[in-house]
């Protein structure tokens, strides 16, 4: 499988995704630079990580108009594949391939730990290894992570089963304690109807490396490589 990394300017985990993708899971991956207008024939993109164009404005806002964005834009319209990490996922709702926005954390501060979240549901691309209430161990490292929807939109995310990941704690029950950032409904990560674009605040390629004592992250990213062997 061709996987497309797109590095916008401050993007800092796109050598750790490549890494992952590459050496780990022995796939081919493409560096894309945001001025392209090609994605080079890729099956899957990937928008990583980190502080694009410094996050002036709102995290997001200005790499969502770079020129690769057209390019993802119509490869998600045409059902291509497409997840977005972190500051990804910023930039998906700021270009209305994923509902909500992402606020500032609760705190109000970055926020750097490892964390938990619950499998949603095991009917997406990126959970089809987890089993249904499934905990898995992975880090956040952001500070506009809170995700935020309106009524009729978290309706509609739970009526299509679009919620793929929920904050909690080790054994699985949601709470404001382990709800690290105030995100609405606890939520974590989510799908857009289509259930071909992907959005999530954790980071799994942070944590699909034995050698960081931790590959909880891995059961997400080899859950892609298992529905397209299937």
């Amino acid at each position: 499988m061709k996987f497309g990394v797109v590095v916008f300017p401050g993007s800092n985990c796109d050598r750790d995704m490549q890494y992952v993708l590459g050496t780990v899971m022995k796939q081919q991956v493409e560096m894309l630079w945001h001025k392209e207008h090609s994605l080079r024939g890729c099956d899957f993109i990937v928008l990583p990580g980190g502080f694009s164009y410094g996050d002036y404005l709102r995290s997001g806002a200005i790499a969502r108009f770079s020129p690769i964005m057209q390019e993802v834009m119509e490869f998600a319209d045409k059902g291509g594949f497409v997840l977005g990490i972190c500051n990804g996922f910023q930039i998906l709702t700021e270009a209305h391939l994923l509902p909500g926005v992402l606020m500032h954390n609760d705190s109000r501060q970055f926020i750097c730990k490892n964390i938990y979240m619950r499998a949603e549901t095991d009917e997406s691309l990126v959970t089809s290894k987890l089993n249904l209430g499934q905990v898995v161990q992975v880090p956040i490292a952001h500070g506009e992570g809170k995700f935020f929807a309106d009524d009729a939109t978290l309706l509609s995310l739970r009526e299509n089963n679009q919620v793929l990941f929920r904050y909690c704690d080790a054994a699985g029950n949601l709470s404001d304690a382990a709800n690290p950032n105030g995100a609405t409904d606890h939520i974590a990560g989510i799908c857009n109807k289509g259930r071909n674009v992907f959005g999530m605040m954790p980071h799994p390629e942070r944590a699909a490396d034995p050698v960081l004592g931790n590959t909880d992250g891995r059961l997400i990213l080899d859950s892609i490589l298992n529905m397209v062997e299937m």
